[in-house]
């Protein structure tokens, strides 16, 4: 662990990258919460663990209701300086969100945008699902393929819904 000088001359502790991502990964196995939101890490033998699997249940009356949300979170080597890469597997129109690839562009979401060391992956699901309740996003129309592309997850079902 490694010193850091504080405004006031004081130190804390910052933790390296790999302790930090083990922290994530623990309380990630454990569950979130209300459990309307999980991830965990894609690949076991990631011995880097950067690539990482959200999930995120669409919050009641919403038109994201019932519907479940499948992303990708990617830790690069400045992760937890620097924010993870985000996009969303599953179809969504959200105004943070390119609708085209499904990445949460940080210039619209501010967590990405203004990103704070202390800032965990659960920190971006669960504001990722507050923004689904925003005015702006309630009420969006939502694309009819739940699953970009039809996209096949690693059990070999294609999920598909159509919200009117």
């Amino acid at each position: 662990m490694l010193p850091e000088m504080g405004s006031e001359g004081s130190s804390r502790v910052v933790v390296p990258r790999n302790f930090r991502l083990l922290e994530e990964l623990e309380r990630g196995e454990k569950g979130i919460g209300d459990g309307t939101v999980s991830y965990g890490m894609d690949d076991a033998d990631d011995v880097y663990m950067q690539s990482w699997t959200g999930t995120i249940i669409g919050p009641p009356n919403t038109v994201h209701e019932g519907r479940i949300y499948q992303l990708k979170l990617f830790c690069g080597k400045e992760y937890p300086d620097q924010p993870p890469g985000v996009r969303f597997q599953s179809r969504i129109n959200m105004s943070c969100v390119n609708y085209e690839t499904g990445v949460v562009e940080p210039s619209l979401f501010p967590m990405l945008a203004d990103w704070k060391r202390e800032n965990t992956m659960e920190d971006i699901l669960m504001q990722l699902k507050k923004e689904m309740m925003s005015p702006q996003n309630r009420k969006l129309s939502q694309p009819c393929d739940g699953n970009e592309d039809g996209r096949v997850d690693q059990k070999g079902l294609v999920v598909k819904c159509c919200i009117m």
